[in-house]
């Protein structure tokens, strides 16, 4: 069993978990199973040894990130590594219809969400064809800039060992 993490991150929360979940997923399935990589650095064709393809973003303006929020973000602080994003890789990405996705994001502490990246990115995959896509979990994050959610993490590493589990039956 292999797993593909594809995350984007600026404040380093979102890669925080998109590593714990790594993890918790490496707990059953054993450490050289899992990667985890920035959009910029992800395949544009998805091999059939991948079994799990997590897709994960920080919410921006109740969606993926896009140029536009990217630059508000890096002025605030943010370490913008590339211009390729969640969004434009999904762009780009060769379906597989076959392949189980499921996204995830790190969103701000909020009574009421009107949106997340994680909802945006399942439609996107969706549309695209990934025919067995699926919206994972939001993990609050304190402010723009971070820091986690107390128990965040936590919560992040058992969701990756809930999805190993998934794999294996």
């Amino acid at each position: 069993m292999t797993v593909l993490i594809v995350a984007e991150s600026y404040f380093g929360n979102t890669r925080t978990v998109a590593q714990t979940i790594a993890s918790g997923l490496a707990r059953s399935l054993g450490a050289g199973a899992v990667t985890v990589v920035r959009p910029g650095e992800a395949p544009h064709e998805l091999g059939t040894d991948i079994d799990l393809l997590l897709v994960g973003a920080p919410t921006h303006d109740y969606s993926m990130p896009k140029a536009q929020t990217r630059i508000q973000a890096a002025k605030k602080g943010a370490t913008v590594k590339d211009g390729i994003g969640i969004q434009e890789w999904i762009g780009r990405v060769t379906p597989r219809a076959d392949l189980r996705v499921v996204t995830f994001d790190t969103s701000l502490e909020m009574r009421f969400a009107l949106g997340s990246a994680s909802k945006a990115a399942y439609k996107a995959l969706k549309k695209r064809g990934f025919q067995k896509a699926e919206r994972g979990e939001s993990f609050r994050v304190a402010g723009t800039a971070g820091p986690l959610v107390s128990d965040e993490e936590s919560r992040a590493e058992a969701w990756g060992v809930q999805l190993a589990a998934s794999l294996c039956t």
